[in-house]
């Protein structure tokens, strides 16, 4: 049997966290490994732990979730920890800034049950979790803040189909979008994605999305 997948769950809400323990518990293949209440508590149990997801919340006492996040999987952290960001908030700025932080992925805590569970496979597994309708509205909302006024995409190491399909993954379209518009396989799409990831040194699409709006490749 392999391991089951091992979740911080970071909330400063009592209810939410035993919730949020009860249906991850419930699970075959995943386990609660600790439970904390503020950011700060989060990075020390993260590394004492080493969970292999950390379900974080944003708005908390003594470190939000965004600076933990940066701390657990920001730019230049030596061991970074997947993060999904669960909260009641948005598609406001605290989802870019979550995002910029290092966070795999982007729930509401409204979202079903299975949602929030695939949400933690997904990222686990190494992917990341950001719907497409919250892409839109996102990068929509904070295109001209994060995208330059000029069109870099000359000096960007890619081929004119990976831009293609770069520019197809920051309007938010998932690959069997991304394989229906441009009339390829899923299969193909999935290298294009890899490859783009590679060469950009990026950790998954949803840097991706980032990536692209900065460098003012899409409208």
């Amino acid at each position: 049997m392999t391991e089951p997948i091992r979740v911080l769950i970071c909330d400063d809400q009592v209810l939410i966290r035993t919730g949020l323990s009860t249906i991850i518990d419930a699970q075959p293949d995943l386990e609660v490994a600790g439970e904390c209440g503020d950011g700060r508590t989060a990075v020390d149990l993260a590394g004492e732990l080493r969970p292999d997801v950390v379900v974080m919340d944003i708005r908390m006492p003594v470190l939000d979730g965004i600076a933990a996040t940066r701390l657990l999987a920001g730019a230049g952290v030596p061991h970074p920890v997947k993060v999904l960001v669960v909260t009641t908030f948005n598609l406001d700025e605290y989802v870019y800034e979550a995002l910029r932080a290092g966070a795999s992925g982007f729930l509401l805590k409204d979202a079903p049950p299975d949602r929030l569970l695939h949400g933690i496979r997904t990222v686990a597994a190494g992917a990341a979790l950001l719907d497409p309708d919250v892409t839109r509205q996102l990068v929509g909302r904070y295109a001209a803040r994060i995208r330059p006024t000029d069109d870099k995409s000359s000096g960007i190491p890619l081929t004119p189909r990976e831009l293609e399909v770069l520019r197809l993954i920051a309007d938010g379209l998932s690959n069997n979008e991304i394989a229906a518009s441009l009339v390829i396989s899923r299969e193909t799409v999935k290298t294009f994605v890899s490859r783009i990831l590679t060469k950009l040194g990026l950790r998954d699409r949803v840097q991706a999305v980032v990536y692209a709006y900065r460098q003012g490749l899409v409208s």
